[in-house]
């Protein structure tokens, strides 16, 4: 705490923000979720021990959901014998053993699904288990419109980057304008990638999730980038891959979601790898299930296990018996050929996935420097570190309340200028944090429909709304 801003966060006692929300409604279904999943696993299970162990975790489950809906004291985490325990229990000391509903937002619900998982590091059998496993990829097989969708683009780009074709005929400034385009729209397929997370999106249909992804869909939402810092990115990137012709170009994405956003995550460092102006991309997951859809190891293999055979993954009834067309030849092929690239790239060692013990850390990124130097000393060498989604984003600034008019740059401290990282951040805002908005633009969305007007924030809870922040700090 003692490297955090000054700044005061936001708090779940706070009836006008969206922490107060959480808290009241969508914890407690996310627990309840976790436990209907380790049920329908346990009645599988033949082992008898391993069975009562189950069991045994579900109670727990259901003792931390009646600790949160009575409003309990946080009681300090169980060792599991990770060495982060230490750092969550004396925080909380230092915070004054706060009840649920009256806590800082982002060090309790870091704190919720950090005490979840103690409940299975200190098992015997249970030990990896991830509650969230079967709903990510249940996601992700309903994203199969806009996954086809994306992978015939993208194999017509990939096409077209190879023979040259795209090309012909332009000037260097014409060819430099078509690249940045490309940039913008492949950055745009990301950033809105993030729509699609399951710890807020808790009762998604098949049906709600195709609307929030495809092209039309990306189109209409372009507008609502409110702050868009893509030109600056694309600069620097243009301008390393000139001057560092021949050497390493490196690019890190602190990964947010798995599942469709993962893949979009992908196809952007696919991307990136294929047009020269990366030729490395280190990929940061999560150790552990982390704020329900968070990446985590396991969850790029298994997206990638799914498209060795799509055509198995996408008709396969799903749990309620419901069956799905067949893929066409060229859909088949299509996501096979990003299956297939990617792959090469991971075996060149052009993208690795690296995880890191700080991603879940309970705290702020301010505190990097200090708590991890090792790695804020790593993210030096990169050309660009890509931050993706609401949490990354509420790290970056504390989720502290902020004027929604203070530069990005200042409140990111020690990861802003100077810092020898440059930092660009996609985030569809879905929490009350915001910085870098021109004068009287948070007035302007408060006074729109179901913006909040002077009570609240309510524009920024939904994901309608973008921000891609960057600040440059190798200047």
């Amino acid at each position: 705490m003692e490297f955090d801003p000054k700044t005061p966060q936001f708090l779940t006692s706070d009836p006008s923000s969206f922490a107060s929300v959480s808290a009241d409604d969508r914890w407690p279904v996310i627990i309840t979720g976790a436990i209907d999943d380790l049920a329908r696993t346990v009645n599988t299970v033949t082992d008898e021990e391993k069975a009562r162990e189950g069991k045994s975790i579900i109670e727990k489950l259901g003792t931390l959901k009646y600790e949160l809906q009575h409003d309990r004291q946080l009681s300090p985490l169980d060792d599991d014998g990770e060495s982060d325990i230490a750092s969550y229990n004396e925080e909380l000391k230092q915070r004054g053993n706060p009840k649920w509903h009256d806590a800082p937002w982002l060090y309790s619900e870091c704190y919720l699904y950090r005490r979840m998982e103690t409940f299975f590091f200190r098992s015997k059998h249970w030990k990896g288990y991830d509650v969230f496993a079967r709903q990510k990829m249940s996601t992700f097989k309903s994203s199969r419109p806009a996954v086809l969708e994306l992978a015939a683009r993208y194999r017509e780009l990939a096409h077209e980057a190879e023979s040259g074709k795209g090309h012909d005929g332009m000037s260097a400034e014409q060819i430099e304008e078509a690249e940045k385009l490309l940039f913008t729209e492949m950055c745009e397929i990301c950033l809105w990638g993030n729509a699609t997370d399951l710890s807020l999106l808790t009762s998604l249909t098949y049906e709600d999730i195709q609307k929030l992804q495809g092209s039309q869909a990306r189109q209409a939402s372009q507008k609502n980038i409110i702050v868009n810092d893509l030109e600056a990115a694309f600069n620097v990137m243009q301008k390393a891959r000139v001057e560092k012709k021949d050497g390493d170009r490196r690019v890190d994405i602190v990964l947010d979601n798995s599942g469709f956003e993962l893949f979009v995550d992908l196809i952007l460092a696919g991307y990136l790898l294929s047009a020269g102006l990366a030729t490395t991309v280190v990929l940061h997951p999560k150790r552990l299930p982390w704020f329900v859809s968070d990446v985590t190891p396991r969850d790029f293999s298994d997206l990638l296990n799914s498209m060795v055979d799509p055509q198995a993954f996408y008709t396969a009834p799903d749990d309620t018996g419901k069956t799905y067309p067949a893929l066409s030849a060229k859909e088949v092929e299509d996501v096979q050929f990003l299956f297939q690239q990617w792959s090469e790239f991971h075996q060149d060692g052009k993208l690795i996935v690296r995880p890191h013990s700080f991603w879940t850390t309970q705290g702020c990124y301010w505190r990097m420097p200090h708590v991890a130097p090792e790695l804020f000393e790593d993210l030096k060498e990169s050309e660009l570190v890509l931050f993706k989604g609401d949490l990354n984003y509420r790290k970056l600034v504390n989720d502290a309340q902020w004027d929604p008019t203070t530069p990005f740059t200042t409140a990111i401290g020690p990861m802003g200028p100077k810092s020898g990282i440059r930092v660009l951040a996609f985030r569809t805002c879905k929490a009350d944090v915001v910085v870098g908005l021109p004068a009287g633009e948070d007035e302007k969305l408060r006074q729109l429909p179901g913006g909040g007007g002077s009570e609240s924030r309510k524009w920024a809870w939904t994901g309608k709304w973008a921000v891609v922040s960057f600040s440059d700090g190798k200047v």
